[in-house]
């Protein structure tokens, strides 16, 4: 006998899947774009908590479809034809990307903006290290790889791939709209969530962090991810670990570099760390032997470079106020019931924790 419970779920599943896909008309759009097929079949991949991604079969090729959340979302988010923008001006440079395939702004397909790109066969390392990776040069091996791709976006010529400053992205006073921009995001959700729970703390980290916003003479300027780290990007099934593909650049832009390298050591977790804010979202087999230090990351990224990070407290809160900032919007959209992702309600606690874990930074109970 089927499970009632089972069966809500599966029913509630059914439904949010239709709302952000509808395989005819998608089907439609791909056979005048890609010609006729006989095999077609569209999944939800349900890993992220960010943009809704789809898996698609067309024919003998295997897509990925890009495309927002549905409902309400705050200015400037999940912004997908930036992310295909960013990907294709990519293709042709050192940067591990995947190949782009279409990008479409017409919402009478799908209920939204949208872009398709190729499959990437490989590993994502979200909760645990693949069984061939499980030794000392693959753990070294992992870090490196993660560091030198990181080089590989800030050392882009952004300008001549397309991505113009002034059209794509605006680094003079990039880390101060940063911090703008990620209060108003909070403020955004806070419209909602205060009537469930309110979180004081952020209100102080926010007052530390314009407090302490470094000045644009202190950051150089180059293409900035958004959103780097190790599960954002794909290793190659191969024995020694190489990635083959960086994911998730919808907050891709011009501006200070440090912010991604932040955001990377904010996802870092090292021996002797105080358990993760928000474990759903924590990858911690980082503390086994063999992976590198925090500060070995940034050691290799500065001989790299030949950028010093000296500021990197303010880039640590920073990370995790954006983080917070991202789980407060999560936790929005979950009372509004504008998802089904499991993670988002989980953000009641989540969001208090990371703000507890900010100012922690800020005191200097945690270091880097």
């Amino acid at each position: 006998m089927t499970d009632p419970a089972e069966e809500d779920v599966d029913d509630a599943e059914r439904e949010y899947f239709e709302r952000i896909v509808d395989e005819a008309s998608l089907a439609a759009y791909l056979e005048g774009e890609l010609g006729p097929v006989d095999d077609y079949d569209v999944r939800h991949h349900q890993e992220g908590h960010s943009n809704e991604t789809l898996f698609v079969t067309w024919g003998d090729r295997e897509l990925v479809v890009r495309r927002p959340p549905p409902g309400e979302i705050a200015d400037s988010a999940h912004d997908v034809l930036r992310e295909y923008r960013v990907v294709d001006a990519l293709q042709d440079t050192d940067v591990r990307v995947p190949t782009t395939v279409l990008a479409c702004d017409d919402h009478s397909v799908i209920g939204s903006d949208f872009y398709a790109m190729e499959r990437e066969e490989g590993d994502v390392l979200r909760d645990e290290e693949p069984a061939r990776f499980a030794n000392l040069a693959a753990r070294e091996r992992i870090g490196r790889e993660m560091v030198d791709r990181l080089v590989e976006i800030h050392q882009v010529d952004y300008d001549a791939v397309g991505l113009e400053e002034g059209d794509f992205g605006y680094p003079p006073g990039f880390t101060q709209r940063q911090v703008r921009r990620w209060s108003e995001q909070l403020t955004w959700a806070f419209e909602v969530t205060v009537d469930e729970r309110e979180v004081p703390v952020l209100y102080d980290v926010m007052e530390w962090l314009y407090d302490n916003v470094p000045d644009d003479d202190e950051y150089p300027s180059t293409l900035v991810h958004g959103d780097y780290k190790l599960d954002n990007v794909m290793f190659a099934p191969s024995d020694e670990p190489e990635i083959a593909a960086i994911f998730d650049w919808e907050m891709s832009t011009l501006g200070d570099p440090f912010t991604d390298l932040g955001w990377m050591l904010f996802y870092w977790y090292q021996q002797g760390d105080p358990d993760p804010a928000t474990p759903s979202l924590a990858t911690t087999f980082m503390a086994r032997e063999g992976y590198p230090t925090r500060r070995e990351l940034v050691d290799r990224y500065e001989r790299a470079t030949g950028f010093e990070f000296d500021n990197w407290r303010f880039y640590w809160v920073l990370a995790a106020y954006k983080l917070a900032g991202l789980g407060e919007m999560f936790f929005r959209r979950y009372l509004e019931g504008n998802s089904d992702d499991p993670l988002y309600p989980k953000m009641r606690e989540g969001v208090p924790a990371l703000a507890e874990q900010a100012q922690m930074i800020i005191d200097g109970e945690m270091e880097l």
